[in-house]
């Protein structure tokens, strides 16, 4: 079993050491995709299905006892852009996931192995399957210290440049021909100090709901947990 990397803080695991010390089936399975399989259970989809609750929990109990002045909305907001795509793509290439592809793929299929390993969503997939596999052999004490620190950079990106999560939710509905609406459902408070609660709909169906001190931030929070629950 590997032991903890030089570089990591105080000598704590990384999640490239946990990656390295998983047993062979595990990381086989976290490294292999759908299309290389019979049952697509043997791949990595449910790894990644279970890694994806286990990021959210790991930076979600990172952020609540550092950032005690943040409501739910605005926790929530950095969290989705913290754990979002771009960012687990990214901890995929710190950790070598395109060339782990290239080495797990069947033989023949080079040109398919490439498309993969240039996809966005397949690296972040990976690395969520890397964190469920990780979960599953050693625990969430081992775990959520080694993703807290391999997501350390994107949760500090989110907190010193928020993105516009109206405009990303409008951007992944519009490659699904659909569109979203904000309706105001309440309004509570003197005129001084006003509270919005605002639905994002899809087609009359609810996808996300916030709350804010003004219409625009309420949206941006409902638009912030649409995004979570789109996936």
């Amino acid at each position: 079993m590997a032991g903890p990397s030089e570089n990591s803080p105080e000598g704590r695991e990384s999640l490239l050491d946990l990656l390295e010390a998983l047993p062979e089936e595990l990381r086989r399975q976290a490294f292999t995709h759908a299309s290389w399989v019979s049952h697509r259970a043997e791949s990595y989809e449910r790894f990644a299905f279970l890694g994806d609750v286990v990021l959210s929990l790991a930076v979600s109990t990172h952020l609540l006892p550092r950032f005690e002045r943040y409501g739910a909305g605005r926790l929530t907001k950095v969290r989705a852009q913290a754990v979002s795509g771009p960012a687990c793509a990214a901890v995929a290439l710190e950790l070598g996931v395109p060339n782990r592809l290239r080495v797990a793929a069947p033989g023949g299929l080079g040109r398919s192995a490439e498309v993969l390993v240039g996809s966005e969503r397949v690296l972040a997939s990976v690395c969520e399957a890397i964190i469920g596999a990780a979960y599953l052999a050693f625990g969430i004490d081992r775990v959520a210290p080694a993703v807290v620190a391999a997501f350390a950079p994107a949760v500090q990106e989110a907190l010193d440049h928020p993105e516009d999560y109206k405009s990303l939710l409008q951007e992944r509905l519009a490659r699904r021909a659909e569109r979203v609406s904000y309706r105001t459902v309440e309004q509570s408070g003197p005129p001084h100090d006003r509270v919005f609660v605002v639905v994002a709909e899809v087609d009359d169906r609810e996808v996300g709901r916030g709350e804010g001190k003004t219409k625009k931030a309420a949206e941006q929070e409902a638009a912030a947990h649409a995004l979570e629950e789109l996936g």
